[in-house]
């Protein structure tokens, strides 16, 4: 009875202390899933309840739910309600459903990964395990939802799904881990080993974590420009064929509920007509249907489409006219902006009047700005594979842009317009450098060196000292030789780093990176060799300094004794 319980074992209490690690991020990925799960089917609910005629129970409604989160995450859905019996696959992603699990998913990592605020919690899950974690736990709820929606009318392609669902939690759930970490450049680097040696030295550098973040930058900056131009030419187009838009909203369903069904549907599909119309202004355009091309120079949409609203924004058939060429504004535009981003990068204006600083020679620009088209040919490919896909089987087995010309194109353009402006950018921000420099060096006398004694002052108090009488009494300036020679040193050191600063060359216009960097950042990259002038300059400082401190001693008067003449 009176018993007490033993205390807790080492164990036990690591136990009890430790991490969340895997479990917790398991959670976050299955909170992860079933949120968006749980969006998308209390809307399909809603949509089903409020319907006047519903054509099939909440189990219908439920599968319904299931397939569009499953299309949200890029699998292909296959179609088994048609008329001949045929199954017919439904490949069109709404991009703006993709943002959902995306914005999910990048949280969940995130959250995984934060440590706990009290200074005696425990210590931050490790990235690996939060990564690892939130993946498991949410394809676990995308294999349940999909083995949930293989027995409905629309039921998951097993072969996407084992692609896309996996690509999509991975590139999610690695973003948010890899922001909570504060970005650390060691995957970026990492990932440039598989570049080979010869090319990574030709391309990247030293610098290679400065050329790779001005390149994603600006091929972000030229793709929202496409993306975003994409979208002003669908608004415009769809202004234009007004009349064609409003008779087809009306004549798709009857009733507020269908009315809305048809606006949600159309605003979700919004993202993939702005990169269907980027693709047209960048020139490969898109098709609507095997073998029917639209471009600025031609415009063959396939005859007896279904009604919609979107569809509508598209161009008559037949040849181009001057208003649709006009459209190749927006590629000369992003090609700009990419160069303009480059040559921020490469020269940086501190402020008026003060000398820019030149970070890439002419040569480098060039090569980081054909960087910028590479990323930009990665980008617009990745979005014209998401963007379009089949609808049915022959004339419908596609829609949307071709990722194998669009890619390129984007790519082209940005090259041809980003490489010039970025260089005529770069001479104009590099202006006034020039006359600063020559002011600079007509200042410095012939030969390019100091006079070895300017600013040095020589017997400071010695002729006032040689005209007084010996019988004046004793003499007030018994420090001044003190003074003197410690002004002596001071002016001997800063003569030597004045001649140091005018020997050293312009500014290096590789200082992003040390060259030396810490171990764990090495990926092979050739490393600059350090200058001589820092190893020559110390000599000369410790040199100076003993000099000047051994002075005082030669210099210093002698004591006067009582008793010397002139005393009163």
């Amino acid at each position: 009875m009176t018993a007490r319980r033993p205390s807790l074992t080492p164990l036990s209490t690591r136990l009890r202390d430790r991490s969340p690690g895997l479990s917790a991020s398991l959670l976050n990925g299955v909170v992860a899933a079933g949120l968006g799960l749980g969006a998308l089917t209390v809307l399909v609910l809603g949509l089903w309840i409020s319907s006047p005629y519903p054509d099939s129970g909440p189990g219908g409604a439920l599968h319904i739910a299931a397939a569009l989160w499953l299309l949200a995450h890029g699998v292909e859905l296959v179609r088994t309600d048609t008329l001949s019996g045929a199954p017919l696959p439904v490949g069109v992603t709404p991009l703006l459903l993709l943002t959902l699990p995306a914005w999910l998913l990048y949280r969940a990592g995130r959250y995984a990964t934060d440590a706990s605020a009290e200074p005696d919690g425990p210590p931050p899950v490790p990235a690996r395990t939060a990564w690892l974690g939130v993946v498991l736990g949410y394809l676990a709820v995308g294999t349940a939802t999909a083995l949930y929606c293989s027995g409905g009318e629309l039921r998951p392609s097993w072969g996407w799904l084992a692609v896309s669902l996996p690509l999509v939690a991975a590139a999610g759930a690695g973003a948010g881990v890899w922001s909570a970490h504060g970005c650390p450049p060691e995957p970026l680097l990492v990932a440039l080993k598989a570049v080979p040696g010869p090319v990574r030295r030709v391309v990247f550098g030293a610098d290679a974590r400065a050329r790779v973040d001005t390149a994603v930058r600006a091929a972000g900056a030229s793709t929202a420009v496409l993306v975003g131009g994409g979208a002003l030419l669908v608004a415009a187009s769809t202004v234009w064929h007004g009349d064609v838009a409003r008779a087809s909203f009306l004549q798709l369903t009857e009733g507020w509920t269908g009315r809305f069904a048809v606006l949600l549907l159309g605003m979700a599909l919004v993202p993939n007509a702005s990169v269907w119309a980027a693709s047209y202004a960048l020139g490969p355009g898109f098709v609507l249907g095997a073998g029917h091309p639209v471009h600025p120079l031609a415009s063959d949409p396939a005859p007896l489409l279904p009604p919609f609203p979107l569809l509508a924004a598209v161009p008559d058939a037949g040849p181009g006219t001057r208003l649709n060429w006009a459209a190749a504004l927006l590629p000369v535009a992003a090609g700009i902006v990419a160069g303009w981003f480059v040559a921020r990068a490469a020269v940086r204006r501190r402020g008026h009047g003060e000398p820019p600083r030149v970070r890439w020679s002419a040569a480098r620009t060039t090569g980081v700005t054909l960087l910028t088209a590479l990323v930009c040919t990665l980008l617009l490919a990745l979005l014209a594979t998401f963007s379009g896909g089949p609808l049915g089987v022959g004339a419908l087995s596609r829609f949307g842009p071709l990722w194998w010309r669009t890619g390129p194109a984007a790519g082209a353009w940005t090259a041809l317009l980003g490489m010039p402006t970025a260089l005529v950018a770069r001479a104009w921000r590099m202006r006034g450098a020039g006359a600063l420099r020559a002011a600079t060096d007509s200042e410095k006398p012939a030969g390019g060196q100091q006079p070895k004694d300017s600013g040095k002052p020589k017997d400071s108090g010695r002729p006032k000292d040689s005209g007084k009488p010996k019988g004046s009494g004793k003499p007030k300036d018994t420090g001044k030789p003190k003074d003197s020679a410690k002004a002596d040193g001071k002016a001997k050191r800063a003569e030597d780093k004045a001649r140091r600063e005018d020997s050293r060359p312009d500014e290096d216009a590789y200082d992003i990176l040390p060259a030396e960097p810490p171990a764990e950042l090495r990926v092979g990259l050739p490393a600059e060799a350090p200058t001589t002038e820092t190893t020559k300059a110390e000599p000369e400082t410790t040199e100076a300094e003993p000099a000047a401190a051994a002075e005082p001693t030669e210099t210093a008067p002698p004591k006067e004794t009582p008793g010397t003449p002139g005393t009163p």
